[in-house]
C-alpha cells in the first residue's frame, strides 16, 4: 500500500481562525437574545460545521430550529467572517504551510481539503493566499449534510479525487488526513484513513492516543518515515501514536 493523497482540514490546519469563529458565534447568540457560553463553543463547535454547531446550541436553549432559520444564521455569520478577514492586512496562516505543500507536490502526492466551513469562506482564504490551485478537490460544509465526526466528507473527497485523476484508483487507506481536533480525527479514522494530528488547537499529548502520528508543527513531519509506514502497512493502533519531531 502506498501513500497517494494528503487530505487537509481547513480551520486549525491552514488558517488559525478559531478565535474569530468563536467571537462570531458568541456575537450571533447575543443578537438572538441568547447568553453566550465560551465553554459551550469549545465543547460543541470545534472541528464541526457551523450548521451542526448552531443547531445544537440553539436546540440546547430550547429554540425551534427550522432550515430557513438555520440558513439565515449561517449566512449572517459567513458575511461577518468575510468582514473580519477583510479587516486583516495579513491572514493568520500557519507558518510553514507553503513549504509543506510544496514538499507534498514534489513527491507527486494529490491534495484535497475537507472542512465543515462554507465553500465561500474556504475559497476566499485560498484565493487570498494563492493556494486554491493546489487543492483540485474541496469538500465544504455545504457539500454534505453531515458533519465531522461522520466520515462522509472524507469519503466524498476520495470519490472526487478519483474523478479528477481517473487512473489514481485511490482508496481511503492510501490517504493521510491532517487534523487538529478529536471530531476531525474520528471522521478520518472512520473513513479508514491514517491521521496526522497537529497540535495547533489541542496539545500533542491529548491527540497522541487518537492518531497515527502527531507533530507540533507541519514542518516537523518526516514524510519519508510516513511513506515507509504506508508501504510496509504499518499502522499505529488507536491507543498510541508516534511523535514525529
Amino acid at each position: 500500500m502506498a501513500l497517494k493523497a494528503v487530505v487537509f482540514d481547513f480551520n486549525g490546519i491552514i488558517i488559525n481562525d478559531e478565535s474569530i469563529h468563536e467571537k462570531l458565534i458568541l456575537e450571533l447568540l447575543l443578537e438572538e437574545n441568547l447568553r453566550p457560553d465560551r465553554s459551550e463553543f469549545q465543547r460543541v463547535c470545534l472541528g464541526r460545521s457551523d450548521r451542526v454547531c448552531l443547531q445544537e446550541i440553539l436546540e440546547n436553549r430550547g429554540r425551534y430550529v427550522t432550515e430557513e432559520y438555520l440558513s439565515s444564521l449561517m449566512q449572517r455569520k459567513a458575511q461577518a467572517y468575510q468582514r473580519e478577514l477583510e479587516r486583516l492586512e495579513k491572514l493568520p496562516i500557519y507558518n510553514g504551510l507553503n513549504e509543506f505543500i510544496l514538499k507534498l507536490r514534489v513527491e507527486n502526492l494529490k491534495l484535497a481539503l475537507v472542512s465543515g466551513a462554507l465553500r465561500t469562506e474556504i475559497e476566499m482564504v485560498l484565493d487570498r493566499i494563492q493556494l486554491k490551485a493546489q487543492f483540485p478537490v474541496i469538500v465544504a460544509g455545504d457539500d454534505i449534510v453531515t458533519s465531522k465526526p461522520e466520515p462522509d466528507g472524507y469519503l466524498l473527497a476520495v470519490d472526487r479525487l478519483n474523478e479528477v485523476y481517473p487512473s489514481l484508483n485511490l482508496k481511503p487507506s492510501e490517504c493521510l488526513a491532517i487534523e487538529d481536533t478529536p471530531a476531525g480525527i474520528e471522521a478520518a479514522r472512520r473513513a479508514e484513513m491514517q491521521v496526522l494530528g497537529v497540535a495547533n488547537t489541542y496539545p500533542a499529548h491529548m491527540l497522541q492516543r487518537q492518531v497515527d502520528w502527531v507533530v507540533d508543527y507541519l514542518a516537523e513531519l518526516e514524510l519519508d518515515r510516513v511513506r515507509h509506514a504506508f508501504e510496509t502497512q504499518k499502522r499505529i493502533p488507536l491507543d498510541r501514536s508516534e511523535k514525529l519531531s
